[in-house]
């Protein structure tokens, strides 16, 4: 946001804040390849959900899942720029800094496969063996 908005308050500003956190997330869609790994998988999972027809507090579950990997991977790209910004040269506290970030994301991601896993291999095998 502007540095001229910070203290003002209103509807204009809120439609900015708006446009401001779209810019954010198309340029991680368009510049980041692990959020296009996730959107790409994200997609897949959406549609197996669709076919397999899951319930409501599966896709509940789902959404959460994704919406949480969607919003670490971007805190990671921020993170990251924000070290970037900091130094050009390498440093151990930046790439300390930059590894951690990324752990959380790997972290979740290794949670959310456990999770897919349990909402998806019991409507599977039963399509499968029915």
């Amino acid at each position: 946001m502007a540095l001229q908005d910070r203290n003002k308050r209103g509807f204009r500003r809120l439609l900015r804040s708006f446009v401001y956190a779209t810019n954010g997330l198309v340029y991680v869609i368009k510049r980041e390849q692990n959020m296009q790994i996730h959107l790409a998988i994200s997609i897949a999972v959406l549609f197996l959900g669709l076919l397999l027809e899951l319930s409501t507090y599966q896709w509940l579950v789902l959404l959460l899942v994704i919406g949480g990997i969607f919003s670490l991977e971007i805190m990671n790209t921020a993170i990251e720029r924000t070290v970037d910004l900091i130094t050009d040269e390498y440093h151990p506290y930046a790439k300390r800094a930059k590894d951690i970030a990324a752990a959380a994301v790997f972290v979740y991601s290794i949670f959310a496969i456990i999770i897919g896993l349990i909402i998806f291999i019991p409507p599977l095998l039963e399509k499968w063996f029915s």
